[in-house]
């Protein structure tokens, strides 16, 4: 398997793997339909990528013009594939790469707002939901007009019970489901 960069400045570059198989990189069909979803709205924002593994969607939403992302892994070899995948692209002046435990980083009070927060953990482990609920008790880590993004298999998908945010959007590709979340009031509270 491979992975690329598919628009913007770095478009094309292939990306390295993370070494082993704690990772699963999201298919370039469903980042293509994820950031044709997103589109010009990209521009200028900031964005989080939890669960990075390889940073290929952090990765894109700075080659499609983000003005930041933090991508968060707890695996070594994943942050190292991060930096390394951000240098080959160029893009690691934009990037914050961390080495944290994904659940305390979402625990803290939040530094930052970010238009956009990405959630991609490993699958069938219950990951995606503690994450999600982490965000809502920390409502701030989302921008006021910003939106949580969930990657996960149909499967996994449960009824979400959430105080400050509500699903506004779902795509299935495959065995790829994405979630798209906004603040419920349409602003943070």
């Amino acid at each position: 398997m491979s992975i690329r960069v598919i628009a913007g400045t770095a478009r094309g570059r292939q990306l390295k793997l993370v070494p082993g198989d704690t990772t699963r990189p999201i298919m370039d069909r469903v980042k293509e339909a994820l950031f044709n979803i997103i589109g010009p709205d990209i521009y200028d924002t900031a964005f989080l990528d939890v669960f990075s593994g390889t940073g290929s969607v952090g990765i894109e939403a700075l080659s499609r013009g983000a003005k930041s992302a933090t991508l968060l892994d707890l695996e070594k070899k994943a942050v190292d594939t991060i930096k390394e995948n951000l240098r080959l692209t160029r893009l690691e002046d934009r990037a914050d790469v961390r080495r944290a435990d994904a659940f305390s980083f979402l625990s803290a009070v939040p530094y930052q707002a970010f238009d956009y927060v990405y959630i991609a953990p490993p699958q069938y482990a219950g990951m995606w939901l503690k994450a999600v609920q982490l965000v809502d008790d920390q409502p701030g880590w989302v921008a006021p007009e910003g939106s949580i993004i969930i990657q996960i298999d149909p499967s996994e998908l449960v009824e979400l019970t959430l105080r400050h945010f509500s699903l506004y959007d779902q795509r299935k590709y495959g065995s790829t489901l994405l979630l798209f979340l906004e603040h419920t009031s349409g602003q943070a509270e």
